[in-house]
């Protein structure tokens, strides 16, 4: 698996050897010893699974407790994923990191904890499968502004249109009223 860094302190994006035929293809999608090292990270302690159809923007999310790094990848169908730094202490607090993931490409995100993260889908649908380093704790969860004034992300909206978000996501709070880290 070959690992590359992004702009933003730990945020990785890992692409799996692929090997394939016309019978098919086979991957690894993940190894605990190579992450580790890598990462640092020792436990991943519950896998993800969501589909969601074109249009729907899920994010911008995180938790204040139970913090939790995610290593995310798209099944089936193209997303545009984003990461937010929200660590003061990093020096890239603030910024944002955007990247394209697919079924076809295989690659994946690792998004330390400390980070926000939602993703917008580009395909008609997308299946997006992710593991995490905590358990999902609801009562700390933030959702920041998906289109934050501030943060100005650039999400590559279908025809221009306005996403469709929950009403949580709806409600999401402006990064310069949001919860950071250390």
């Amino acid at each position: 698996m070959k690992m590359t860094k992004t702009p933003l302190n730990d945020l990785l994006i890992f692409e799996p050897q692929v090997f394939g035929d016309e019978r098919g293809f086979f991957m690894e999608t993940f190894r605990a010893d190579y992450f580790t090292e890598v990462t640092g990270v020792e436990n991943l302690v519950q896998d993800n699974h969501s589909k969601s159809a074109q249009g729907i923007l899920r994010g911008m999310h995180y938790q204040l407790e139970h913090t939790q790094g995610k290593l995310v990848r798209v099944t089936q169908g193209s997303v545009y994923d984003m990461a937010i730094d929200m660590r003061r202490s990093s020096s890239t607090f603030g910024q944002w990191y955007g990247i394209e993931l697919s079924g076809d490409d295989k690659r994946q995100l690792w998004i330390p904890a400390g980070f926000a993260h939602g993703f917008y889908v580009i395909s008609a649908t997308a299946e997006f499968v992710y593991k995490c380093t905590d358990y999902y704790h609801p009562q700390s969860e933030v959702s920041l502004r998906w289109d934050d004034p501030q943060l100005a992300i650039h999400w590559p909206l279908i025809n221009g249109q306005h996403p469709s978000l929950s009403p949580k996501d709806q409600s999401g709070i402006a990064f310069c009223d949001a919860p950071t880290f250390p």
